[in-house]
């Protein structure tokens, strides 16, 4: 196979190998990057258990940017690969300069609210009731405004990466991620705790290395996508400002946006909720910690549905029916296998899990943090398998150009459903042990609703290929 003609593999590989060799770098490289939050959270709250507090309270808002980048990357991933599929490489072209053009809007409204905004944001969400709420604050600022203003690194991190994977270049998409996520996890204990002659930056040394890390991404993916991706090479005179194009990927990264961004809003509501109980500061960072070690096991699946959607949208728009079920199946054997191994690993191993993030410096803050986490890890993860269906059949939405399908999935998970069903038993049972059940009763009734979606996509889109 021509390397300029690499992406036609995903029209004519058996998907048995296809899906696996699209996936699988993507997924390693989520893992690394899982591993980088994880280890970032455990220099953190090592330097200070307050510090973990004040990332916690920031990451809604960092969530908030991961949102608009990855979301805008899926709208470009999708369009560029249905247009490859269409056997129309000029278009495809011409759409990654407009998906170029929509990030610069993106980053420049990040960095505004960086330079401006930063301490108004961290002051909704430091609660009065918090232990040491004033340093905490502090730390979060510092933290916040680092990480947005310096945030075109991530944005042209993901967009290379989007451009990669789009053409099936997942294993050069891999090491864009992987050179970010290393220098990461080398960088946060040099700048956290001041090694090698560097000051002790404390937090926002976690922030300055997470900013490298991107920058880094960035970098290397530029120079990948310029050197061995060639369909989507990116030439100065294909620039053109194309108004299909732009409602083409906003079609698809809107809604995506506001599927990731709906997370942070549920994040900024659970945190609301968990500050109401006494063992507040423990609640708050068990919830950080919680989504640190559940990437672990979502990070792979959500890698798995980023390398299945360029191979859905290449079928779809080469209308080759019987290789988007079939695609469809083996995803779905791939993330339920992957989610019931996440769900013994939580199920058996709590206790291990949370003393990754134990700190002599505030036992009694640990202790809780222990003793709510064990209970917590065991409730939510018994919802991972229906987790693993609606993630990969919400990839089928975006791929074919659906994706209002998966932003109301998401809506009805995180706000319709999880915030009033975690209001509802805080206000009947008072107890921080039992607010948990709200992540399963929202996979539960999610799922149906993504059931009725997928149906309704197939008959009126898929099936009459």
């Amino acid at each position: 196979m021509q390397k300029s003609d690499r992406s036609a593999m995903l029209g004519s590989m058996s998907m048995t190998r296809l899906v696996p060799k699209v996936s699988i770098p993507i997924m390693i490289s989520m893992l690394v990057q899982a591993m980088y939050n994880i280890v970032d959270s455990i220099f953190v709250s090592r330097f200070d258990p307050n510090g973990l507090t004040a990332v916690s309270l920031a990451f809604p808002f960092q969530m908030l940017m991961i949102a608009l980048s990855t979301g805008m990357g899926t709208g470009i991933n999708s369009l560029i690969s249905r247009r490859l599929g269409e056997k129309k490489p000029e278009e495809a072209r011409r759409a990654a300069w407009n998906g170029l053009l929509i990030n610069g809007c993106g980053t420049l409204l990040f960095i505004l609210a960086g330079l401006f905004l930063a301490r108004s944001l961290m002051r909704m969400v430091v609660s009065d009731n918090l232990a040491n709420a004033e340093s905490i604050l502090n730390m979060g600022v510092d933290y916040l405004s680092v990480v947005t203003v310096w945030s075109t690194g991530l944005f042209l991190a993901i967009y290379f990466e989007r451009l990669l994977q789009a053409t099936g270049n997942t294993v050069f998409s891999m090491a864009t991620q992987l050179t970010g996520a290393i220098l990461n996890i080398i960088l946060d204990p040099i700048l956290i705790f001041g090694y090698l002659g560097f000051p002790q930056m404390g937090v926002t040394g976690a922030a300055v290395a997470t900013v490298i890390g991107q920058w880094a991404s960035a970098a290397v993916g530029f120079v990948l996508n310029q050197w061995k991706n060639r369909e989507l090479r990116l030439n100065v005179r294909d620039f053109r400002i194309y108004r299909a194009d732009l409602s083409g990927i906003l079609a698809v990264g809107l809604p995506s946006t506001v599927m990731q961004a709906i997370g942070s809003v549920m994040n900024m509501g659970m945190n609301a909720i968990l500050s109401g109980f006494e063992q507040s500061n423990a609640a708050l960072n068990v919830m950080s910690v919680y989504f640190k070690l559940q990437s672990f096991i979502f990070m792979p699946v959500f890698g798995l549905s980023t390398g299945i959607i360029a191979i859905l949208a290449y079928n779809y728009g080469a209308r080759l029916k019987e290789r988007i079920y079939r695609c469809i199946k083996v995803a779905l054997i791939w993330a339920s296998v992957i989610m019931l191994a996440g769900t013994l690993v939580f199920m058996v191993f709590p206790g291990q899990l949370m003393s990754v993030f134990e700190s002599d410096a505030d036992p009694v803050l640990t202790a809780q943090m222990t003793e709510i986490g064990v209970v917590a890890m065991r409730i939510i993860s018994s919802s991972f398998l229906f987790a693993a269906i609606g993630i990969t059949l919400s990839t089928v939405f975006q791929a074919v150009g659906k994706g209002i399908y998966s932003m109301i999935m998401s809506i009805c998970r995180q706000l319709l459903v999880l915030l009033p069903a975690a209001w509802l038993i805080t206000r009947l049972t008072g107890s921080v042990f039992a607010v948990w059940w709200c992540f399963p009763i929202a996979e539960f009734v999610t799922l149906f609703i993504c059931l009725w979606f997928y149906r309704k996509c197939d008959r009126k889109m898929i099936s009459v290929l």
